[in-house]
């Protein structure tokens, strides 16, 4: 995977984790992948993987269950939409309405173009 430069790499990967759950790719109550085997995929320590699924479980998004590996929690869709949209509202929207201010950019305009995104990129 690449990474950016911000923010830490094992925030990217617990990025990472949500998306697949917000793709359904990875479905609420499994098992997903050990820590090991997500580092070898990442191309990154087991230590930092280890760091990004201590901060989902923190947040009740995965649970540990000892000996076996980690689940993703039954409300972890909940969880993971109020965080990431808390997140963007703070950190994303601000600098995206900035831009769309200064560069005269039209609220209006801005919704086709969302719409065939979504066509584009999620609807196939």
């Amino acid at each position: 995977m690449d990474f950016k430069e911000t923010p830490a790499i094992y925030l990217q990967i617990s990025e990472y984790v949500c998306e697949q759950i917000l793709l359904k790719k990875w479905n609420l109550g499994d098992k997903i992948i050990s820590i090991r085997d997500l580092a070898i995929i990442m191309e990154v320590n087991p230590n930092t993987v280890q760091r990004a699924y201590d901060f989902l479980q923190q947040r009740d998004i995965i649970i540990n269950k000892r000996g076996v590996g980690y689940f993703i929690d039954n409300d972890a869709m909940d969880l993971i939409l109020a965080f990431r949209r808390e997140q963007f509202m703070k950190n994303e929207l601000p600098i995206f309405l900035k831009n769309m201010y200064l560069l005269k950019i039209d609220i209006k305009d801005i919704k086709p173009l969302f719409e065939q995104f979504v066509k584009d990129n999620f609807l196939k």
